[in-house]
């Protein structure tokens, strides 16, 4: 039976992540698989499992191909998806009272993408009071002018890593 108080939060896992022209996720394979790894898990236990739906700018217009949550991990009846339309998935969403109404105070966080929307949540939930635990090898991004990919998420697990979360790599998780 899974601990009632904990929930997985899956960031912006949606089509557009796996369609741009000539870019590609850091680990795009490794990290997909090991959220649907947390995603079953979650599941077998219980666990409530929310989806954050980035909905806004081109990519994300609700009901476009490219907002839609990516078919690796689609959303079964009854979980819960919350639409954000900025980096913080409690800002001017209904995530926070929907954890409340739940009683959930532990998070376990992962997605996309590391530098925006991942940490931006992880430091608002630490701020909310929330426990929370980023996966560490299941969140990425894309490289951008300065640094790859790996190095962006290398870089966030640092900064974040026992300061705003605690880190657990994917296998360490346990529902």
């Amino acid at each position: 039976m899974a601990d009632q108080s904990t929930a997985l939060v899956i960031i912006d896992v949606q089509e557009a992540m796996f369609s741009y022209p000539g870019m590609k996720l850091h680990d795009e394979e490794g990290v997909t698989g090991r959220i649907v790894s947390l995603l079953h898990k979650a599941r077998s236990s219980g666990t409530p499992v929310v989806y954050i739906q980035h909905t806004e700018d081109e990519e994300y217009t609700r009901g476009t191909p490219t907002w839609e949550i990516s078919s690796h991990a689609a959303p079964r009846e009854g979980e819960l998806i919350v639409e954000k339309p900025t980096w913080d998935a409690f800002h001017r969403t209904r995530l926070h009272d929907e954890l409340q109404r739940l009683g959930i105070t532990d998070l376990v966080i992962c997605g996309m993408q590391s530098e925006f929307c991942v940490d931006t949540t992880c430091r608002r939930a630490y701020s909310l009071g929330y426990n929370s635990v980023l996966v560490e090898d299941a969140h990425s991004t894309f490289d951008n002018a300065g640094l790859s990919g790996a190095e962006i998420v290398r870089h966030h697990n640092s900064v974040l890593g026992g300061r705003v979360v605690r880190l657990r790599k994917e296998q360490e998780v346990v529902f």
